[in-house]
């Protein structure tokens, strides 16, 4: 109980990347079909609009891996007191919304590109604690 306590800010945080990726991925998972006919409209004036399909199953696993390894540091926070998985984790959740904002920029989606930096600043945040 006393990891739980001691790292409480770091526990919430990879909390909230699990959440966040394992349903953003699943729902790619899920409604495959969806997500590839809205994206191939979103990219259709851009570089990426021949590569949607591929590109989407790179994010998708990004997200399932980035959600999995945060979800899996918890536990290692409870167990060990210190979760070198959680920082891995972290860093793959960093990579993988820096890569969806690149999307959202090439793409012109602006707003789009606003939101993505509202979930990077507490990702960077939990790199730079965990450390």
């Amino acid at each position: 109980m006393e990891n739980l306590i001691s790292h409480a800010t770091e526990i919430l945080l990879l909390a909230f990347l699990t959440v966040t990726f394992l349903q953003s991925g699943l729902d790619k998972l899920m409604d495959w079909k969806g997500n590839v006919g809205w994206l191939t409209g979103h990219f259709s004036k851009t570089l990426f609009k021949g590569g949607v399909p591929l590109l989407l199953g790179i994010i998708m696993v990004l997200e399932m891996l980035s959600g999995i390894l945060c979800g899996v540091g918890i536990f290692q926070f409870a167990i060990d007191g210190e979760s070198s998985i959680g920082l891995y984790g972290s860093i793959l959740s960093a990579i993988t919304l820096l890569m969806l904002l690149l999307g959202q920029r090439v793409a012109k989606d602006y707003e789009g590109a606003k939101t993505i930096v509202i979930y990077l600043i507490p990702t960077v945040f939990l790199v730079y604690l965990m450390q």
